[in-house]
């Protein structure tokens, strides 16, 4: 894993396209957009040999059938979700082997965002990385159109659970915008304050604030942090409930942020 590179290419509006590889093979994660993916390849002169799926949305998929036009390549993706162009349905538990990468990836389910939503998790000695699309986000997370609360609470307690050092690949440019929210619910979180100015400088020198991980997360992404007491305060403050449970915290936060 110590050989591979990751590289983000921005694709559509605000995502990410991530390509795995070496000097001569890649995988591709989400490509929403095949043309951004295939000038890649062509320029760096690399062979894909797998194409990743975390989930249906068009743009993480509408880039599917003019790569296979062009390639002839394994496509992994959710079992649970209707994906035309999936060639291998993957689902909890499962292991993927990218044997010319030397990579192997785990599946995890983190349903919520979709009914099937995937995440896929690699892990060496020295290094973990998770491309998780639209689950967690820097300081942030994906809205929920087919699942529940509850459902998203347990994915993203179950990311979080992940080593600290994990390397995160989310698929969208949130980070700014998450982070707005985030100082709203938590005005006193310092690592959260210095977090936005590194973030602040990177996008004005139009670069990614991607990869974020796991340690940061757990710091700083009010979706994770459901159980201290300034966010309960804020949210209590916000809707006059009274909650109790982190997962009623998390779900008044979810709403609150789809409005902010």
């Amino acid at each position: 894993m110590n050989n591979l590179h990751i590289h983000p290419l921005p694709a559509l509006r605000d995502n990410y396209i991530w390509i795995i590889h070496d000097t001569v093979h890649a995988a591709i994660v989400d490509p929403g957009d095949a043309t951004p993916a295939m000038a890649f390849l062509q320029t760096q002169g690399l062979q894909p040999i797998a194409i990743l799926i975390t989930h249906h949305h068009s743009d993480h998929t509408g880039g599917n059938r003019q790569l296979l036009e062009q390639f002839d390549v394994p496509v992994y993706g959710p079992t649970q979700e209707n994906i035309s162009s999936i060639t291998h349905p993957v689902q909890e538990g499962d292991t993927i082997q990218l044997q010319s990468l030397a990579l192997t990836l785990n599946i995890i389910e983190i349903p919520g965002h979709t009914r099937g939503h995937i995440a896929y998790y690699g892990s060496s000695q020295q290094k973990s990385i998770l491309f998780c699309g639209d689950t967690l986000f820097s300081c942030g997370c994906g809205r929920i159109f087919e699942g529940t609360p509850q459902q998203m609470f347990d994915s993203l307690q179950k990311l979080a659970a992940l080593p600290a050092h994990t390397q995160v690949y989310c698929t969208h440019e949130y980070t700014l915008g998450n982070m707005s929210f985030a100082r709203t619910v938590e005005p006193g979180n310092d690592d959260l304050r210095q977090l936005e100015i590194r973030a602040k400088q990177l996008r004005q020198r139009n670069l990614p604030t991607l990869p974020t991980d796991i340690a940061t997360e757990k710091a700083c992404n009010p979706f994770l942090r459901c159980q201290y007491p300034e966010i309960i305060n804020s949210v209590k403050q916000h809707t006059g409930k009274t909650l109790s449970e982190p997962v009623e915290v998390f779900t008044e936060l979810r709403e609150w942020k789809n409005v902010f």
